[in-house]
């Protein structure tokens, strides 16, 4: 589903008079960037999930470069079992 299926939505939205303060999402580029055009005003609200996920996929990625950092070619887990 493209951007364009949510043009009624917006619509419908503006036509209801709805004062939105805030719109939960995820971190998206598509939904940032249709909340931005469509409710300039709104503040955007990233969920739980996402944010505890790129949090959890930057550490590992940290993790991994730490580890191989440190093994310096001696091929032993220095940072095993740390996290």
């Amino acid at each position: 589903m493209g951007g364009d299926a949510l043009i009624p939505f917006w619509k419908r939205l503006k036509r209801s008079g709805a004062q939105i303060e805030a719109v939960a999402t995820d971190m998206g580029p598509a939904y940032i960037s249709a909340v931005r055009v469509h409710l300039p005003e709104a503040t955007l609200v990233f969920d739980h999930f996402h944010i505890i996920k790129l949090f959890i996929e930057k550490l590992t990625k940290l993790h991994r470069d730490l580890q191989r950092e440190a093994e310096n070619g001696l091929g032993e887990p220095v940072l095993k079992g740390i996290r």
